[in-house]
């Protein structure tokens, strides 16, 4: 019993526990977790050994997946009819089940969160595989642009970036202020603040469209839509900084 204890306890502190067999070289039996739970003594190991069994099991199955909130969430979320974006029950991060960034992007697609553009030649890429856009990808620019050209494309990126970038900024602030305000609104004698804190809410989400805005009109092609893009755009940012 201490040698399979110490076995079975190096396997599970490896992460290794759910494709752990038998030691013996010719048996491929695989032990049970009764069996487990019945050698292995320490209840922080046994905790261990069914957080990788859990694990093992939303990464089999296809319409599971993990929260991809980046401040950490342990909740598991269920990706059937749900469609491009889901709001976790738990922490109420809103994920994209289409493609590998952390959180919904609307409205800029899928493909807009993964095309990168070179500035300097305008080389079309893919950020996750470094590949050319074409022929894997869905679209292609010519790498023997003029300097002029470059030039320009480069400032008009850094404009798009930066304005990007601003709103993320503006939206973690709005993320601290509601934490402030829901912590303010516990003390007693505190008049209700359920107002503030939707209006933080509320500025979250407008800052956080008006992000992915930013990257939507840098790609988008359609000058005629982009007209009214822009205009939508600039009527949002004005009732958000009335907000």
């Amino acid at each position: 019993q201490p040698c399979w204890s110490e076995y079975l306890t190096t396997r599970i502190e490896q992460n290794m526990v759910v494709s752990c067999t038998c030691p013996i070289s010719e048996c491929r039996a695989q032990p049970t977790t009764a069996f487990i739970c019945s050698i292995v003594s320490s209840e922080e190991i046994i905790a261990k050994y069914e957080k990788a069994l859990l694990r093992g099991y939303v990464e089999c199955c296809s319409n599971l997946t993990w929260c991809t909130n980046p401040q950490g969430c342990d909740q598991i979320i269920l990706k059937d009819g749900l469609g491009y974006g889901a709001a976790c029950s738990k922490c109420s991060w809103i994920s994209c089940f289409n493609c590998s960034f952390p959180e919904a992007h609307y409205p800029a697609s899928c493909s807009h969160m993964s095309h990168m553009t070179c500035a300097k030649c305008n080389h079309g890429f893919c950020w996750r595989c470094l590949k050319p856009w074409k022929p894997t990808h869905e679209d292609y620019y010519n790498c023997s642009a003029m300097v002029s050209k470059a030039a320009w494309q480069e400032k008009r990126f850094q404009d798009y970036n930066e304005r990007c970038t601003l709103h993320h900024h503006a939206r973690e602030f709005a993320t601290s202020l509601r934490n402030r305000v829901s912590s303010i609104s516990e003390m007693p004698k505190i008049r209700t603040l359920t107002f503030v804190l939707d209006a933080c809410k509320v500025l979250e989400q407008a800052q956080k469209v008006l992000a992915y805005t930013c990257v939507y009109s840098y790609y988008s092609q359609d000058t005629e839509s982009m007209e009214i893009v822009e205009q939508q755009t600039e009527s949002l940012e004005l009732h958000t900084n009335a907000l």
